[in-house]
């Protein structure tokens, strides 16, 4: 086993942009910490970028459920991921091996952005008059504008040296359309993007972005695919859905030799690669010379939450700290907190691996009004099971809660950074209990800040009644303390 020093990175600099990550330490730990202001000046002792990806299912007690054939119902076999992922991928994908180098190639252009800064939120302890240390991870500072490049270009790097001519996906508000179609343009792939038709229309900028890269996008579901076919027939109105986008993005990959789909979050390898976010804020709150008490962050798919908590969630485990881990997600779309843990297909028409998770149904379709959060129907299924082994916590949090009286909108208003509606919600999540370490890296982004603004006016933003869309919301969590209720396997209605 690598010790922790030979894979802890780098610390922070200048900050400009919209993904915000964040730390808050009890009282106590006050008196025996030195202060250090994180500010956008770099660190006099700066460190690496990171040279591993780490990955957290080497060190589970109880390993994660395996993902199952969509057809057989079988433990899934390597070799079927084929069509989809160049063989390196996949192997990340299945193996437990603790750490994973990171190629040369893709560090390079880390360089470009990594590593992030780490910012002392001292206005907002101040605004929140309270005793507790607030740090942010900032993931603003990449050419996409978050988070998502550090998984889209290892995922285009490694089909390019496949021999891949081109990449396919899908996208929400378009941050990991962007991401990709930007890595995409750095190895000479072509991109082809389905977005959600809502977000399609809403975020006319994002879609340029995506095509100033040279990505081809369309709206989802389209006429271009038999799955986006099939959904008009039934819904010519229908306002899209990630599952259905998948389900366009996975049909045109599989039926060409020279295609591949790549995804921006939920699965094993795509955690992976955003490790780099958790590894390097154990680096800079070393040399600031404290230890969280909380780790929390927005939580839509997972990639943001698990990169950012897996490396603590390791040294929890290991027993060199003792934080409590806080998943924030939006109402609208609450998987983990109202979510069944069962298998599930990842995409609307059925043509994913079936996946154990929490999950609304493959059938959801969220409400298509404009607000904050990744609208998925299934959680991260790693993040899933750390949920199921009691390793974390999880709220959901009402959009209106976030724009409204939010100490970020507050301070935004007073000239401060705007922090992007994902932080907002995890920001609300440190409200309503204790001290911890935070992450934004929500759907939204610049390019569309016109368009986000707009909710802000009064009688324009709602709430989600729920089971408005898609299948009805399944079961509630039980009460703190209770035994958890396991609903009947998602398999068992599919094969019936």
């Amino acid at each position: 086993m690598a010790t922790t020093a030979s894979v802890r990175p780098p610390l922070l600099r200048q900050a400009a942009g919209s993904e915000k990550a964040s730390l808050l330490f009890k009282p106590k730990q006050r008196a025996s910490v030195r202060r250090r202001s994180f500010t956008a000046r770099a660190s006099s002792n700066p460190v690496s970028i990171p040279k591993q990806w780490y990955n957290l299912v080497a060190d589970l007690p109880v390993k994660p459920p395996p993902p199952l054939h969509p057809q057989t119902h079988q433990p899934l076999n390597p070799s079927d991921l084929s069509p989809l992922f160049p063989d390196e991928l996949i192997r990340q994908e299945v193996t437990e091996e603790r750490f994973i180098d990171i190629p040369e190639e893709v560090a390079e252009v880390y360089k470009l952005w990594r590593p992030t800064p780490l910012i002392r939120a001292r206005r907002l302890e101040k605004l929140l008059d309270t005793p507790a240390k607030i740090y942010y991870k900032y993931e603003g500072t990449s050419p996409a504008g978050s988070h998502k490049p550090n998984t889209a270009v290892p995922q285009a790097w490694y089909n390019a040296a496949a021999g891949v001519r081109s990449v396919v996906t899908e996208t929400g508000a378009g941050q990991w359309g962007s991401a990709l179609s930007f890595a995409s343009s750095l190895f000479g792939l072509t991109c082809e993007v389905w977005q959600v038709r809502a977000s399609y229309d809403q975020k006319p900028y994002r879609r340029l972005m995506m095509e100033t890269w040279g990505a081809t996008v369309h709206p989802s579901p389209s006429a271009a695919t038999e799955s986006g076919r099939r959904i008009l027939e039934r819904d010519p109105a229908s306002p899209g859905s990630l599952g259905i986008a998948i389900s366009e993005a996975v049909e045109v990959a599989a039926r060409s030799a020279d295609t591949k789909y790549c995804l921006g979050s939920v699965l094993n390898h795509v955690l992976l690669h955003q490790t780099v976010i958790g590894e390097e804020c154990l680096e800079q709150l070393a040399a600031a010379g404290d230890v969280p008490d909380v780790v929390i962050g927005c939580t839509g798919g997972g990639s943001n939450f698990g990169g950012l908590v897996f490396p603590f969630m390791r040294e929890k485990l290991a027993g060199r700290m003792s934080p409590e881990f806080k998943a924030v997600e939006p109402a609208a779309c609450p998987t983990l907190t109202k979510g069944v843990y069962a298998y599930d297909f990842g995409d609307t028409a059925g043509l994913t691996p079936l996946m154990k998770m929490h999950t609304l149904g493959h059938g959801f379709v969220p409400d298509p009004i404009h607000a904050g959060g990744l609208r998925y129907h299934g959680m991260a299924p790693l993040i899933s099971h750390v949920y199921e082994l009691g390793f974390m916590e999880a709220i959901a949090i009402q959009q209106t809660e976030c724009f409204h009286g939010t100490p970020c909108v507050e301070i935004c208003a007073d000239g401060g950074d705007h922090p992007g509606a994902g932080a907002d919600a995890r920001d609300r999540g440190g409200d309503q209990g204790g001290d911890g370490v935070q992450e934004d890296g929500g759907e939204e982004g610049d390019p569309d800040g016109h368009v986000r603004a707009r909710p802000l006016r009064p009688g324009v933003l709602r709430e989600v009644p729920e089971g408005r869309h898609g299948r009805p919301l399944p079961l509630r969590r039980e009460a703190a303390g209770s035994p958890r209720r396991r609903p009947q396997n998602l398999i068992n209605a599919i094969q019936k």
